[in-house]
Order: structure tokens, then sequence, then C-alpha cells
């Protein structure tokens, strides 16, 4: 088994492939989607935790209709590179990665929008005055900790499961199994059609993409963000879908409620990955965001 995805094999079919490109920054090489015109607004995208810029493959190319769009893969996730050390999987790490990467292409965010965990790394790039956005948008935003005994024992396993070599190697080989992928996906309440599906199956079997978003979970820190949640300045509107399963949809409206001047929009029907199922819908939420930036 492979460790990591190779863009030779892995990557020939990846979507999006002709916006793809690698770029060296902070450290690392980067794997990032870039489409539209480079003289429209910026907007990012942020997938989240074990997902990739495939998370993206429908909707970037409705968007780069309106804006210049960027998607990266995060540290060590899809086909980017792995950080020089731990600190580059934390919240903060990740935020400055993100930075430098935008700093390297010589691009500033009019829009950041994030997913899950994703929207989690935006809200840290406002508050860390990395970036100044002129609106933030979280889709299933992971912004604070998980309710309950759920969410006092999840960094803890996180981190112990991170430290073992091993632990990335059986779970890829695991998601091999017939049905693995197929519960793991039900347990986002969203239905995916079979290409998606099938993505998601490349990153589950590769143990560098497992290892990855496990060191990802270990090290974050979702108290100290929610304690920082009313220093954001930069307008935020928290998306959430009916049927998340990841996380409840509740702790959009308690998060909502420690941002100043949040907005909260429900999608029915919808489950965790909502932008996949209908990246339409959400595609025009985030050009309403943009309206105030007319076409070149």
């Amino acid at each position: 088994m492979p460790d990591r995805l190779d863009w030779d094999t892995d990557g020939r079919d990846w979507p999006n492939r002709e916006a793809s490109r690698f770029v060296e920054a902070g450290g690392m090489r980067w794997h990032v989607q870039c489409a539209g015109d480079r003289r429209r607004p910026v907007v990012v995208l942020l997938h989240g935790t074990g997902a990739s810029s495939h998370s993206w493959r429908d909707l970037l190319p409705l968007l780069a209709e309106h804006a210049f769009v960027v998607a990266p893969d995060l540290p060590g996730h899809g086909f980017s590179g792995t950080p020089a050390d731990r600190s580059g999987f934390t919240l903060p790490g990740m935020a400055r990665g993100v930075s430098e990467l935008l700093r390297a292409l010589r691009l500033e965010p009019q829009l950041i929008a994030g997913h899950s965990a994703g929207a989690a790394v935006a809200v840290q790039i406002c508050l860390d005055g990395l970036a100044t956005p002129q609106a933030l948008l979280g889709l299933n935003a992971a912004l604070l900790p998980m309710p309950g005994v759920v969410g006092s024992m999840f960094s803890p396993m996180a981190r112990t499961l991170a430290v073992n070599p091993l632990v990335p190697r059986l779970f890829a080989w695991g998601a091999a199994w017939p049905g693995t992928l197929s519960r793991l996906l039900e347990g986002t309440g969203s239905e995916l059609d079979a290409r998606g599906r099938e993505l998601y199956g490349r990153l589950v079997r590769s143990p560098a993409h497992v290892g990855a978003a496990l060191a990802m979970m270990a090290g974050w820190d979702l108290d100290t963000l929610a304690r920082r949640l009313p220093e954001l300045r930069c307008p935020m509107h928290l998306v959430v879908g009916e049927r998340d399963r990841t996380l409840p949809p509740d702790l959009a409206w308690q998060a909502a409620q420690r941002i100043p001047g949040c907005r909260v929009t429900r999608l029915a029907g919808l489950g965790h990955l909502a932008h996949e199922e209908r990246p339409a819908d959400v595609a025009r939420l985030l050009t309403d965001l943009l309206a105030p930036h007319p076409p070149p």
C-alpha cells in the first residue's frame, strides 16, 4: 500500500486537474487549485479534516465565473506535503501556513469560506491578523468543542492515535474493506454520488492522508478559539445543513451568539457535506457575499 497519494497515478483524473499547481510556501509543498479571472475578487476555499480540494469539485467552476478561486489541500492532506513539525498541524500553525501560501501566490482574499475545520482555520487567520477579508463563510463550521463526554475525550484520543505510526496504516487498510467507506460517509448525513464516494475512497486508503487528519485533530484547540470568537470583527455568515450528523447543527447558533453580527442560514435536507450535495446553492450564497464587487 503506497504511503502517499501520487499525482501521476492517484491524481491522473483529479477533479479540476487543469487548475492544479504545486507551490513552495512556509517550508512545504502545497497542492492548490486556482481558477477564474485574477482581476476578480479572490475567494479562498478551505476544506475540512480528512478531505481535500476535491471537496469543491463542482462548486469551484461555478464560483470561478464570479471570482478568482483558490482551493488548497491543507497540510498533509491530499497532495500537499507535510509540515516540518507538528506545530504545522495546530490551528494557529495551519492559519500561518495558509497565509504564507497566499503570500507566495501574491493574493489578498476578499472572502474566505471554510468547511467544518476549514472554517476554524479561516477564523484563526482573521483573529491573528494574517489576512483581512471582507467576509467569512462557515459551512457546518467546527468552531466550538463537541459537547459532553465525546468532546472531553476527542483530543486526548486523537493525540494517542496520532503518535502511533501503525494507526494510519491500519485505518487505511481497513478502509479498503467493503462497506467501511459507506459507513463513514453515512455518518455525515450527506448523500454523495459515486464520483464523490470514489474520491474519498482514494483519500482514506492513503496512510499519509489519514495520519495528517489524525495529527490535525490531535493538535486542535477549539476551547481557545471559542473564547476568542467575540474578538472577530470580520463579518461572518454560518451555513448549516439540518441533517448534519458529524456536528450537531445547534452548535452553529451557539457559535453565532459569540460572534458580533453573525448570521446563520439553514439548508434543509442536507448533511455535513452540503456543498458537495448541492454546490449551486452554496455558490449562490458565496456570490451574494461578493455582490459589492462588480466584475471587471
